[in-house]
């Protein structure tokens, strides 16, 4: 297992919330209309924007609430790609609405990503809502019947953690092409809750089923993508904030450097005037320059139920940019553990 040396250089990250708008009430939803704005965004706004925030080597993810809502994610996924995105991910629950996978080719989107929090409706439709798990899974078997390649993310959280090492019988069923795990943030709908011990997963439960059904999904041929979370005493932490460009951009103009820092106005960036002007002190990018022995100072700040500490009061293990990613891929036949990772290959 190789040591966390670095995020990749040179190229860029483009988080495109196009709409605040959703079918769904997700239990652990991040987004707040009161700090990200409200409704769609104007297509005129958003060509001025995509245009803006591309530069050479510039991956895009359309997200929402959910982005299939917007009538005119047809026109935003056809401009990226005229003007030269390296690569395409439309974020979506599954429902694909406004015909989404008639008005797009393979050729223009390189990923449709499903979000799925659940190996049945029992658990997946408590998290997310009733009928949500079945349209999943319809959107899953529409896209790959029209040739689009398909991602899966499940969230990890107290609520379903229990049942990840059921989703690789799942998973086995479904021709995906790659498995994304995430861990849940206490942002949104999440932070409200008094208890965030209902969320949080602990380091031990975290070992004990991530990496397992990482090894298990890859072995079926099917790359997995999760966080670090948790450092080793050999690894080196690093913030993708000092070092990469990782743009969340959001329907009022805000653009962050860290999906940790959404539910407050310490925004790196504001879109005005067709400029990505900065934002003054204080905000994210200042935080991002202080070295803690927590590792990354927005989980300290803002989610420390994740950091455990020993008698002396020193934290148990480093927290891990959020951004950190570990790539497990079964290499002929060896299950194979990269954890010098970037957020895309």
């Amino acid at each position: 297992m190789k040591p966390t040396i670095q995020f990749k250089r040179n190229t860029r990250s483009v988080f495109f919330h196009i709409t605040t708008q959703c079918n769904l009430s997700c239990k652990h939803c991040y987004i707040d209309p009161a700090q990200h704005g409200s409704g769609a965004i104007p297509v005129e706004t958003a060509i001025k924007w995509l245009d803006l925030l591309k530069k050479d080597n510039t991956d895009l993810v359309f997200l929402g609430g959910e982005p299939t809502l917007h009538p005119d994610l047809h026109t935003f996924i056809k401009f990226a790609r005229k003007i030269g995105y390296r690569s395409i991910t439309v974020d979506t629950n599954g429902y694909l609405f406004c015909n989404i996978l008639d008005k797009v080719t393979t050729t223009e989107v390189d990923f449709f990503s499903f979000s799925l929090d659940g190996p049945n409706p029992q658990i997946n439709d408590r998290i997310r809502g009733k009928g949500a798990f079945e349209h999943c899974i319809k959107g899953i078997y529409d896209a790959r019947r029209k040739g689009f390649s398909v991602s899966l993310i499940y969230t990890v959280s107290a609520m379903n953690i229990n049942a990840l090492h059921i989703m690789p019988s799942l998973i086995s069923t479904l021709d995906i092409q790659k498995f994304f795990i995430q861990i849940i943030g206490i942002r949104g709908k999440s932070a409200q809750l008094k208890d965030k011990r209902d969320l949080q997963v602990s380091y031990q439960d975290w070992k004990t089923h991530v990496p397992p059904v990482a090894k298990e999904v890859a072995a079926l041929g099917i790359p997995v993508t999760y966080p670090k979370v948790f450092l080793e005493p050999e690894d080196t932490f690093e913030c993708a904030g000092r070092v990469s460009e990782h743009y969340f951009v959001f329907p009022n103009g805000r653009v962050y450097q860290c999906p940790l820092c959404e539910d407050y106005p310490i925004h790196s960036f504001q879109i005005i005037e067709k400029k990505l002007s900065p934002m003054p002190p204080i905000n994210e990018r200042q935080l991002f320059q202080l070295d803690i022995p927590e590792g990354c100072v927005m989980n300290k700040l803002i989610q420390p139920g994740n950091i455990s500490y020993d008698t002396s009061g020193r934290p148990n293990h480093q927290i891990a940019c959020c951004l950190l990613k570990t790539n497990v891929k079964n290499e002929e036949r060896d299950v194979v553990f990269d954890n010098a990772i970037i957020f895309f290959e």
